[in-house]
């Protein structure tokens, strides 16, 4: 049965957007389900407004749509099993599949994964009636997460005493929450990870700087964290697209810390580092299509995170950033909020880091300038 679009993202996003303008690039169609009627992929393709938890709603696109994928690991995967059943498709058309979707989102079960295939990553204790088993086997200081839906700091706190913990109370009293063990790391890093049929590969390994707990700026690394990266996607019987987070130790070895199984912020520098995109590599894996060998040139991202509620002037910000060569500015046509993530800059070639944040001063200036 040939249906109206090749391919439908579960979510409406950023990512959604550039995964959908590489799709755009080969000629595929494409349908997005998003709860807003105006979200960054529905301003440049076909959209569905609905709830990503409504399973009448993802059944729409997978009857729509010849194979389907993951905007963000949000998306309740009992809603998914339910949609399949209501649509009559074979869950083989969906990158990741649900199972490894239910491991990742809830982040204790991606704890317990990565440590059954000796995974090296913190140790974890689900907190449920109180916090004393977490206490006896982590001690302090502990990290507080909650198991589901946390991203870019929300959900996270640090304990670095029973005093500290107690004043959390209100947080994993209500359950959902769990306690890890703190890792004393040197910095971040971060891998792509691509799983198909007959193809597994990385990315190179990042670096990436954190400011108040959201990604600020992401270049080469200089070391080699692509084993273990491909070994915790393994773990979770990983197919498709990943976002490896990781630590480095003292020592030189690596920690993971969690894994998103979709195109992934760290992962943007790719758009323009002159090799293939993280987007058409997650387009392909969804497709089924072949992977490309992921090979480009050295390049730092810096975030574009909002300033204020109030709109500035995008096209004197980009005439200011880009005033030199190799600078390329990524906006997402979402509205302004401060710290949203509204779109990011990629320079490329010698000295990438500073020109980066260099040109992403030049663009703010211009932005805010009446």
């Amino acid at each position: 049965m040939k249906r109206p679009y090749d391919l439908g993202f579960l979510g409406g996003g950023q990512l959604a957007r550039m995964s959908i303008q590489a799709a755009q690039r080969m000629g595929l169609r494409c349908l997005s389900l998003d709860v807003s009627p105006d979200s960054p992929a529905s301003q440049i393709a076909e959209s569905v407004q609905g709830s990503l938890d409504d399973a009448d709603a993802i059944a729409t696109i997978l009857v729509e749509c010849d194979r389907v994928t993951l905007e963000n690991e949000f998306i309740p995967a009992r809603s998914i099993r339910e949609a399949f059943g209501k649509s009559r498709r074979d869950e083989a058309c969906l990158v990741p599949g649900t199972f490894t979707l239910e491991t990742i989102q809830d982040k204790f079960s991606q704890r317990k994964a990565l440590e059954a295939a000796n995974v090296p990553s913190a140790h974890a204790v689900a907190i449920l009636d109180n916090p004393d088993q977490a206490v006896r086997e982590i001690g302090f200081p502990m990290v507080l997460k909650s198991r589901f839906g946390g991203y870019d700091g929300k959900g996270t706190r640090y304990a670095r005493n029973a005093d500290e913990l107690e004043s959390h109370r209100e947080l994993w009293g209500a359950g959902g929450w769990m306690a890890e063990a703190y890792v004393p790391f040197v910095r971040e890093l971060a891998v792509m990870v691509f799983v198909a049929e007959n193809q597994v590969g990385t990315f190179p390994t990042m670096e990436t700087v954190q400011t108040n707990h959201v990604c600020d700026l992401v270049f080469p690394s200089g070391v080699d964290a692509s084993q273990v990266a491909m070994e915790a996607v393994r773990a979770v019987r990983g197919h498709g697209l990943f976002g490896v987070e990781l630590f480095e130790l003292n020592d030189g070895s690596f920690v993971i810390n969690e894994i998103a199984p979709r195109p992934h912020n760290t992962g943007h520098y790719s758009l323009d580092w002159g090799g293939v995109s993280q987007f058409e590599q997650h387009v392909r894996l969804a497709m089924g299509f072949p992977c490309d060998s992921p090979v480009g040139n050295p390049v730092c991202m810096a975030n574009l995170l909002g300033l204020s509620e109030v709109t500035g002037n995008l096209q004197a910000a980009i005439a200011a950033a880009t005033q030199e060569p190799g600078v390329h500015v990524h906006w997402y046509g979402k509205g302004p909020r401060l710290g949203r993530k509204v779109g990011h800059i990629n320079v490329v070639g010698e000295n990438c880091v500073e020109r980066a944040k260099q040109a992403r001063a030049r663009f703010w200036n211009a932005y805010q300038a009446e």
